[in-house]
This record gives structure tokens, sequence and C-alpha cells, in this order.
């Protein structure tokens, strides 16, 4: 998957996962508390029936304690219930601990006490919790599956435009090879003479520009390659900058600065000087400069042109400030120096220029 196929599957994964885990998650809670409270019923159902047999070596009654309450040694206690509105045979809980009181006849001043212990309590809902969270677990195995198969399953649509998109921008791309690399050929055999030598400029200089915009369309469609090499960045740099002042000889180009070897990719640094070098020289005013100075790490790329109003924007995806350009020349320097581990800042003013910083690692 490409970095927008991995979006929009996350987009699709992350929302859709998490509603189903709230749910099933309140599932399994509704189910535990359903046993917890059929637990409780349970209980306060046994303890009748032990009232009414108070063997201790029935079955029923083997898991609870049985006791005589002298209503004259605890009479404030029963005066207490009685105030609350509640009768000696009704259910009480505290501390996890249950009880009941149940009179016993032609014996007014005493009362049955049966009692449940708290530790079996807290087992059995140390059990209820075990199952339940075991069976939640899987559950949600369950519905991790299911969320990714349905994610892929709405991505395909969304893949498969996207691979066709992909594969007739590469078919055009092939076939403007022919006609761009004829016209250049027979442009530089064509003889300069005073009359035609402006015109001979513009028609090459256009086809640079084409060159341009395909080599960034063929960087934005393939995986760029992360082999990494030793090279001077200074002469790169030179390189780069010498076919420019042929096309553009109204601008002055200056480097400035040492010998920087880097450890990268020298095709992908080539790329993201040829987007900012272009960009330096297209939109400069009439006898401006472009200046190129590489100081320890880093390295600056300065213009006296027309500046950017949201310097914020200009690495989005088609965006762009100006009719020229397709709007992905500095999405691809983005891409790129992140690729890299390079960073990159931009300092601009309007009408009076613009700075790209490049700090390599």
């Amino acid at each position: 998957m490409n970095h927008v196929e991995i979006k929009s599957f996350l987009r699709n994964f992350i929302p859709f996962f998490i509603t189903l885990e709230l749910l099933t998650g309140i599932i399994f809670y509704r189910e535990y508390q359903n046993e917890v409270k059929n637990l409780e019923q349970t209980i306060s159902y046994n303890m009748d029936i032990c009232n009414f047999n108070t063997d201790d070596d029935q079955y029923a009654c083997s898991d609870y304690t049985i006791e005589f309450f002298n209503q004259d040694k605890q009479t404030y206690t029963l005066k207490f219930l009685q105030e609350q509105g509640e009768q000696p045979d009704t259910g009480y809980k505290k501390n996890q601990l249950f009880y009941k009181y149940y009179p016993i006849p032609n014996l007014l001043n005493y009362h049955l006490k049966i009692s449940y212990p708290a530790s079996s309590y807290q087992t059995k809902i140390a059990l209820f919790k075990s199952n339940r969270t075991q069976e939640f677990v899987f559950a949600s195995l369950g519905v991790l599956i299911l969320t990714l198969l349905f994610s892929l399953y709405s991505l395909s649509p969304l893949r498969h435009a996207f691979k066709l998109t992909q594969e007739f921008i590469k078919d055009i791309l092939h076939d403007f090879n022919t006609p761009i690399s004829s016209l250049l050929l027979n442009v530089k055999t064509m003889p300069k003479t005073k009359e035609s030598y402006d015109k001979i400029n513009r028609i090459e200089q256009s086809l640079n520009t084409i060159l341009s915009l395909q080599e960034n369309l063929k960087s934005y469609l393939k995986q760029h390659p992360k082999q990494k090499e030793r090279f001077d960045l200074l002469q790169l740099v030179e390189e780069r900058v010498e076919p420019l002042k042929s096309l553009y000889p109204n601008l002055k180009f200056s480097i400035h600065g040492k010998t920087l070897y880097l450890y990268s990719n020298q095709a992908s640094v080539s790329r993201i000087l040829d987007n900012l070098l272009i960009n330096a020289a297209k939109y400069n005013r009439q006898n401006g400069r472009v200046e190129i100075q590489i100081k320890k790490q880093s390295l600056f790329i300065s213009d006296t042109g027309k500046g950017i109003k949201h310097a914020d924007k200009i690495f989005d995806r088609f965006y762009k400030e100006h009719e020229r350009g397709l709007g992905i020349g500095l999405h691809i320097v983005k891409k790129l120096c992140d690729e890299l581990g390079i960073k990159i800042r931009v300092y601009s003013k309007v009408d009076k220029g613009t700075t790209f910083m490049l700090i390599f690692p």
C-alpha cells in the first residue's frame, strides 16, 4: 500500500473497530451485571430455603452460616432496620457479606441470621470476570478480523482507481519521451542567429520545463530508492545550476560555501535541488538573483522573486499560488526530505523573495 491507501485504510479501520469494540464491551458488561444479579438472587432464594431447613448437612445450606440472633442484646440494630422501613426477613449486603434475619416462632426474643461468606461471593465474582474477559478477548479478535476484511473490501475500489490512474500517467509519460527528445535534439541543432536566438532559447526553456514536470510526475508515482552513496553536495549543486544559467540568462546565479560530503540518495537530492532551483528561477523578477550557500550541514537557496503568501501551505499536494505548474513540485520535495531525514524550512516575504533551508542529517 502507498501512503494514500494506508491513510484511507486507517480512516475506515479505526472508527469502525472502536465502535464495534465499544458495543462488544457493553454487551459483555451487561452480561456480567446480569450474572452478578442472578447470583445475588440465588443467594437470597437459598437463604429462604435454609430458613425452613437449618440442617447444616444439607447441600443447599452447606455454604451458608446460620446463627441465632438475640433481640434483647441487639435492640438498636433491629430498631434501626425497622426505622428504615425494612422487615427482619429482608436481605442486606454489607462489604460483600449477604445476610437475612428471620423471626423464630414462639421465640419472640430471637431471630435466625443466615449469611453468605464474602470470600465465596468474591470467588464467584472473580470467576465471572475471568470468563467474561476471556470471551471478550476472543470476541475482540473476531471484531479485529472482521474490521480488517471490511476495511480492505471498502478500500478495493479506491486501490483499483488509483492503479488505473498510475498506469494512465505512466503511459502518457512514456509516450511523451519520444517527441520531447526529438524536439530537444532538433532545437539544439538549429543555427542560432541574432533573429532566432531568443525564440530558440524560449523553446528550449519550455521543453526543459516539460521535462521537469515529467520528472515530478515520475517521482510522484514511483517509490523512491533508498540506496545511499557518498557524494559532494557542492559539486552536485554546481551541476544542477549550470543548465539554468543558459535557460535564465537574465538571472544572476551565485554559489558560496565549501565542500560538503553527504551519505544519502544522490538521485533524490538532485530532484530536491532541481525543484527548488527551478522555482527560484521561474518566479524571480527581471534581472534578479539566485543565491546558493552551504554552511556546515545546511544549504540555503534564496531568490529575489515574488515571495509566498501562505508559506505554511506550499508543501500541500496540488497547492499553488500561481497559474503555472501542477502544484506537486514542493509536495514531492517535502516527501523526499522526509524519506531522507532532511529538515526543510522556508522563509518568505511577498515581493521580497524566498529562502529555503535544508538541514542534512
